[in-house]
This record gives C-alpha cells, structure tokens and sequence, in this order.
C-alpha cells in the first residue's frame, strides 16, 4: 500500500494506482485533477507522499475540503510554511491593499492590516476597492474582499495613524513588514523603527514607482541588513506622473512575491550588498 494525501486527507491506496483510479473512487466526476501542485492527466501512476488534488469545476466544495482546493496548485510543503507566517501590511492603498490580496491568495496564516484612512473616489484607479466601499475604513472594506478570497486567512485589523511608538506592538510578531506608504517621511519612520526596534523582523519597502515607465525598470534591491526596497528608486508621483495601477501593481507583486521568498527562506540575512534581485 502508498501513503498519499488526497485532497488534504492522508489515505493508504494499492500500489500500482494511477490519478484516474483516485478520482474514481474519492471523487467521481472530478475534471481537474492536481498532483503535486501540478495538472496531472488520469493515466498518472500515483508514487508514496503524493499530494493528489481533485476537483469538480463548478461545485462549491464543502468547509472542510476548501482551504486545501484554494492552494492545490502550491508546491508540496509550501503551504504548511505560509499558513503558519504572520505578515503586516502597513498603509492598505495602492501597495498594500495588492500585497494583502497576493499573500489572502497565496494563503498566508495571519496578515496584520494597518491603515487609519477610508475608501474614497480616485483611490479606484489602482487600490483593491469597489465603489459600493467608499467611505468606509480601509481595514474593513479590505477584510471583507479578503474574506470573499480566502475565509481562511486570520486577519488583525488595526485602524490607527501609525508612530514610532505604536509600530512595535501593532506588527509583534510578525516576521515580516511590508511598507506600503505615499509619503517619504512616514516610509523612513516605519523602516527606522523596524530596524532599530523590531530585530528579528524583514522590512520590504517600496520607492519609485509612479507613472508608466517600462515595467522592468522596477527591481528588488537590498539595500541594508533586513531591509529590501522595490522599484526604479527615482519615479515619484508629481503634477503630469500619477499612480496608476500596472505600475503600482507589478510593484507589490514584486513585494508580495519577496515577502513569500522571505518566509521560505530563500533570502538569507546577510549584511547590505546593495545588490539587486
């Protein structure tokens, strides 16, 4: 008998089992099926520690089973180590309400919004908003999307301005912030505090990524000990430069996906090189 996994449930099968013969007897009808996060044709043979997906398009599966389908295309191992990683986001406009949707989809345990402000009209052209949400705060338009997206992501919403004093207890314990901000100063307010009061903790910032310049000009530096920043490092919005949504988009997806390579470990903490990624 193989030890697998089918969708989420470890289960003993006979030896000699291909993908089709597991759809037929776990989920008949099942029309995609996933083994080892990756489309899988019925003729498969199954080897032990498979993770086997399947999947009935178009049926809502039940509680139980839903958390595992959102993530059936992750790498084998990756979604234990995400589900249990805490992420705060830090400013929820252009940058951060992007990032939290990327990581709500990615499927990271715990995300700890912080924004003061609310949904109004010219944030639609670029932040993860509906017009219905306008004027509510943005920690709550955003944890209702977040919760149409992933139900299971626990979400600490923390509407306050904020400070130096404040920024350690609002993100304890997480082991990354995302810095999400428009203005320079409060940027270098929350990189300061991080670095200087939160060791321990990665801090991936964003700088230069206003207007519609090419999007390959936006790259990943590091530019310090616990400390990346995203963009071209000279666009700033101005009269005639804007924020528009690809740019800021492909910025936090950047941002995103170096928050995801922190929490696997694929970045080491070395010391600043100011290399880019």
């Amino acid at each position: 008998m193989l030890r697998i996994r089918v969708n989420e449930r470890s289960v003993e099968v006979p030896e000699g089992s291909r993908v089709g013969d597991l759809r037929d007897r776990f989920r008949p009808g099942a029309d995609v099926l996933v083994r080892n996060g990756f489309p899988a044709r019925a003729e498969e043979p199954v080897r032990p520690g498979d993770e086997i997906v399947l999947i009935r398009r178009g049926e809502v599966p039940s509680a139980e089973e839903m958390e595992a389908l959102l993530v059936a295309r992750h790498t084998p191992g990756v979604h234990d180590r995400v589900k249990r990683a805490c992420v705060g986001i830090a400013g929820l406009g252009g940058l951060g309400s992007q990032v939290a949707v990327a990581l709500a989809r990615t499927g990271f345990g715990r995300l700890v919004l912080a924004d003061f402000d609310v949904v109004e009209p010219s944030n639609l052209n670029r932040q993860q908003y509906f017009v219905d949400q306008i004027g509510l705060p943005k920690v709550e338009a955003l944890a209702h999307n977040l919760r149409r997206i992933n139900p299971y992501v626990d979400l600490e919403l923390r509407p306050v301005r904020l400070t130096p004093a404040n920024v350690p207890e609002v993100f304890r314990g997480c082991q990354v912030v995302v810095e999400a901000f428009d203005r320079a100063d409060q940027k270098a307010m929350l990189v300061e505090t991080v670095l200087a009061r939160m060791p321990g903790t990665w801090i991936v910032a964003a700088s230069g990524l206003a207007g519609y310049g090419p999007s390959d000009a936006i790259r990943t530096h590091r530019v310090a000990h616990r400390l990346f920043v995203v963009g071209d490092l000279e666009s700033e919005a101005r009269p005639g430069v804007g924020l528009m949504a690809p740019r800021v988009g492909v910025a936090a997806h950047a941002q995103a996906n170096l928050v995801l390579r922190l929490v696997l470990g694929e970045e080491k903490a070395s010391g600043g090189n100011h290399a880019s990624l």
